[in-house]
């Protein structure tokens, strides 16, 4: 019998002797980047919507292109790592995370949405680079019995990363655009438009800016660590691409653990981006103007963050006693019982529901990719590309949410109803969690 000392080191990576403590705070530190990444856009799709006067359903081509980034990248990402290693993989992925976010720069000068809609590409395919290449080199770092609690310990950094991204856009971005609404903003003529519109996309990308500069500052300290080699494989070999695909298609785990990512991650992203349109309908209900009704959504938004921080936390103790497919199954019930709220009471109290599903998120998606990949073997690298192209739901299922908010209900307010698709998607998540018997 293991004393918790015993599970806590075995926890805390080391591997065939070598130890990863180092690696594993280096790397743990891109979980946090690109969690910043994620949530200083979300924010974006409403800041764009307004800034060039587009529909909602525009102002999501923001997450279509960030989360398309994802897709497009992984299968590459994971090729190139198999021929060269988890280090090239990192930095690879962070110069083309500091070249996307430095593009804002000419974008800005173009004056036009799609530049940024293509620096939010490039920058994403370096996330993509980083998602799957760090978490299952994390995975690997020590005993497979401790994997998925270990994940979740990595998996803890992305919320702080993302709250830091939350903060810059509630501060540094939306709190000091221009405060006309954008009713105002369809009355001005084309002179005025263009001046306001420049002013606020210097506001934008500033923080964009800085970000970059800080990320080269980052690359250049990671070339001069050693990042160990770790064997993704028992035997260190690796199979051939397409028999590795034939083989991960056929187990069941890692096949529906696919389709299950797909779903979270979409819940995640709309539960997340909509917050915005939600409490704003809501607080300008209340009397409130747009932009105020904005930035008091966004501290919603941050509240959500922390609770999504803590719980990180408390699931890696719960796991120590609870199989990590039922706990999941267990919040992703909560997370459908509280998106009900969100659809039918409203007003502050769905507001509130709609913050109380951060909570039950924050265990999912290391958990997901925890289950998917246990059972992969020879096959990691690819299953990892699999589960970050999951990423994909991100960007498909924000459009028809947005889609939903642009239509005309008679029953529900039409913010209201647009949160059955991350109801939905709850049900997926659920349904895996519980029909997963060996964790």
């Amino acid at each position: 019998m293991t004393t918790d000392k015993e599970n806590k080191s075995r926890l805390l990576v080391t591997r065939e002797g070598v130890s990863y403590v180092l690696p594993f705070i280096v790397v743990t530190c891109c979980f946090a980047l690109w969690g910043f990444a994620n949530d200083i856009t979300n924010p974006m799709v409403k800041a764009f919507s307004k800034i060039f006067r587009m529909s909602v359903t525009d102002g999501t081509l923001v997450q279509v292109a960030f989360y398309g980034g994802y897709f497009c990248m992984a299968l590459p990402a994971a090729l190139f790592i198999r021929r060269h290693s988890f280090k090239s993989g990192i930095v690879l992925g962070l110069a083309l995370y500091a070249l996307g976010v430095l593009l804002f720069i000419p974008s800005r000068a173009i004056g036009s949405f799609w530049p940024f809609l293509v620096s939010y590409f490039i920058l994403t395919c370096g996330l993509s680079f980083l998602e799957t290449t760090a978490n299952p080199y994390i995975l690997l770092m020590g005993d497979r019995e401790t994997a998925t609690r270990r994940l979740n310990l990595a998996q803890s950094f992305n919320p702080i990363g993302s709250l830091a991204g939350m903060f810059v856009a509630m501060q540094f971005i939306q709190a000091r655009l221009s405060p006309l609404d954008t009713g105002q903003r369809a009355m001005l003529d084309e002179a005025q438009f263009e001046a306001l519109k420049q002013s606020d996309l210097g506001v934008l990308v500033q923080p964009y800016a800085l970000l970059g500069l800080l990320l080269v500052a980052l690359l250049l300290v990671l070339l001069f660590i050693r990042i160990p080699a770790v064997k993704a494989t028992p035997t260190g070999t690796r199979a051939p691409l397409w028999p590795a695909v034939k083989r991960l298609w056929l187990n069941r785990a890692y096949r529906y653990g696919v389709v299950a990512q797909f779903f979270y991650v979409g819940a995640q992203i709309t539960c997340w981006t909509f917050i915005i349109q939600y409490g704003t309908r809501v607080f300008m209900g209340e009397g409130m103007s747009e932009q105020a009704a904005e930035v008091l959504s966004q501290r919603y938004n941050i509240v959500a963050m922390v609770l999504f921080c803590l719980m990180r936390f408390v699931n890696i103790y719960l796991m120590k006693f609870f199989r990590p497919g039922r706990l999941m199954a267990f919040f992703a019930a909560v997370a459908l019982l509280l998106l009900l709220g969100v659809i039918l009471v409203g007003g502050r109290t769905g507001m509130c529901c709609l913050v109380a599903v951060s909570a039950c998120m924050s265990l999912m998606f290391p958990t997901i990719y925890g289950i998917a990949l246990g059972d992969v073997q020879d096959d990691t690298e690819v299953g990892s590309a699999g589960l970050i192209m999951a990423i994909l739901g991100g960007s498909l299922l924000p459009a028809a949410q947005a889609m939903i908010i642009d239509s005309k209900t008679s029953l529900l307010p039409s913010v209201n109803l647009s949160f059955v698709v991350p109801a939905i998607c709850f049900v997926v998540v659920m349904a895996y969690g519980l029909s997963h018997r060996r964790d």
